[in-house]
């Protein structure tokens, strides 16, 4: 039984059907001639199609196709280096107001508190909008996992954020004296303070770092170059931002734990950027010294050159303390930014992921290093 639209099939004559040469029978089998005909025309379209697609293959240097990027950038932008730089300002203010904690400046200790929570406040949302959806960032509370920066990140920042939280409640409350509605809550509160302030201590080092190791355990070219470096360079970069924020917002008499945090700070962070630059390959390093980012970094360096000689100097001036602090803040801002933007435009030229492997390589069997599972003797 057949249906209506078998009617619209035509018969099928059992063979193989096949191109034939004009004026051919479908019943006859093909001649020796035609047969030599058709095979000459199939070798010669096969030829015609080879010369058609060699000549639309470009001259490809490089193990890339057609040009295109050998590893993904990651989806971070603008968000995600408010986040660098925030948690950075956090961690290292928090560090002094700690320390003004311990020595009696009361002023020092509760700008560099609230300072950090407000920092930390920011950051955190600045994170919460890259992820798109809040309850992404409780996703990611789910499992710890050591061996990963952002996971153990992740747990950092909701341990610091708790502390500071408690923290600032109680500067708070000692500035309404006393209105906060804390009721019967108040002296526990308040008898947190010296455990809440030695954790937050204690967290704020490794908060300002582990974004340096987020980044270098990617495959961007520039971020996984810089990997040994990165960390020292936020690092000195979050104490020159605490520094500068805390001469900008603290009476001067109390500033002078901030002022030797800042300059020590804007040291460490031009040392420790240009031994990182050192250490990469000279395509990895181009992103950090051209482009945009190039710009950016270059300023973040004389700011901090800037800055650093005015917090030696501004001990008795506080407009040059003002300048100085704000010069500092800005220089961490850049620097944050730039590397974010540097690492971005890495990927896009293959190159940068390539060559330096192969010069890698290179040294590697120069060294005779021929018995592991990287380097072979070929």
């Amino acid at each position: 039984m057949t249906s209506s639209f078998d009617s619209y099939r035509p018969e099928e004559s059992g063979q193989r059907r096949g191109k034939r040469i004009k004026g051919e029978d479908a019943t006859t089998p093909n001649t020796p001639a035609q047969d030599a005909m058709a095979g000459q025309r199939r070798r010669g379209s096969g030829a015609d199609e080879g010369r058609r697609e060699m000549s639309v293959v470009g001259d490809v240097q490089f193990d890339s196709y057609y040009g295109r990027p050998v590893v993904k950038a990651p989806p971070w932008r603008g968000p995600i280096a408010a986040y660098l730089f925030l948690g950075g300002l956090a961690g290292g203010s928090a560090l002094l107001g700690y320390g003004a904690q311990l020595t009696g400046r009361d002023a020092l200790r509760r700008n560099s508190r609230l300072i950090a929570l407000a920092a930390l406040g920011g950051g955190t949302a600045a994170l919460i909008e890259d992820l798109g959806r809040p309850e992404r960032f409780l996703h990611m509370m789910r499992t710890v996992k050591i061996t990963s920066p952002m996971s153990l990140g992740t747990w950092i920042l909701a341990s610091f954020g708790t502390l500071s939280g408690v923290l600032g409640a109680i500067e708070v409350d000692r500035m309404t004296k006393e209105r906060l509605p804390l009721g019967p809550l108040r002296p526990l509160v308040h008898g947190m303070e010296g455990a809440a302030g030695l954790g937050q201590a204690a967290l704020a080092p490794v908060l300002a770092s582990y974004t340096g190791a987020l980044l270098g355990d990617t495959t961007v070219p520039t971020w996984s170059a810089s990997r040994d470096h990165l960390s020292f360079v936020f690092v000195s970069s979050a104490s020159l931002a605490s520094g500068g924020a805390a001469m900008v917002t603290s009476p001067q008499a109390e500033t002078g734990p901030a002022r030797v945090m800042a300059a020590f700070g804007a040291v460490g962070d031009v040392v420790s950027m240009h031994l990182m630059k050192e250490s990469m390959h000279p395509l990895e390093r181009e992103p950090l010294e051209e482009g945009a980012a190039g710009q950016k970094l270059k300023w973040a360096e004389r700011l901090a050159i800037a800055g650093g000689i005015g917090a030696v100097l501004s001990r008795r001036s506080k407009l040059l303390s003002v300048a100085s602090g704000a010069a500092l803040v800005a220089s961490s801002v850049l620097t944050r930014y730039g590397v974010l933007e540097a690492g971005l435009e890495s990927v896009k030229d293959p190159r940068r992921v390539i060559e330096p492997q192969k010069a890698r390589l290179a040294a590697r069997r120069a060294a005779g290093i021929t018995d592991d599972s990287i380097t072979t003797a070929g």
